[in-house]
């Protein structure tokens, strides 16, 4: 058994709508334990083309008994269950679903690196998942999810929103 950190993030269709639906979808699926949820954030789009809309962000604390390659095959599993696009990279989607952690395991595939290889630079990933671990140790840069949070810019934490403690 594995724990394991999962950011959720929406910025088309019923955004909210989409988070709790993928939460749905991972609660329900075979290997997978969630424990909590972190709350809704609304943050503003990170790159990708203008004129796109907010996003909701969250994450998710769970164990899992599948393994990091399965437990990403789920994930776009979630994401297509959802129509998620990949027409270009940072576009507008229903849904993105992203292995922040996977125990202390450090991965470094073609197609999947664990630790999230950006997370310690996404306010909007750190924010939520201080909300759930905020001691927990980055296995690489040796750092707590509270530090990592400190070393941004407090106008940049100020970006992420919150819009609902429960969802």
């Amino acid at each position: 058994m594995e724990s394991t950190f999962i950011a959720l993030g929406s910025n088309k269709g019923d955004r909210e709508a989409n988070l709790r639906g993928a939460r749905d979808f991972l609660q329900r699926s075979e290997g997978i334990n969630l424990l909590a949820s972190s709350a809704l954030y609304e943050t503003e789009p990170v790159g990708g083309p203008p004129e796109q809309g907010l996003y909701l962000n969250a994450v998710l604390a769970a164990t899992t008994t599948l393994t990091a390659r399965a437990l990403l095959e789920l994930c776009l599993q979630v994401e297509a269950s959802f129509r998620r696009m990949r027409s270009e990279p940072m576009a507008p989607r229903t849904l993105d679903l992203d292995i922040l952690f996977y125990g202390d395991h450090i991965i470094d595939e073609p197609d999947l690196v664990i630790p999230h290889p950006r997370l310690h630079e996404r306010a909007f990933v750190l924010v939520p998942l201080r909300d759930l671990a905020p001691d927990l140790v980055h296995p690489l840069l040796k750092k707590a999810v509270r530090r990592l949070l400190g070393d941004f810019e407090p106008v940049e934490e100020r970006k992420v929103r919150l819009w609902a403690d429960q969802w």
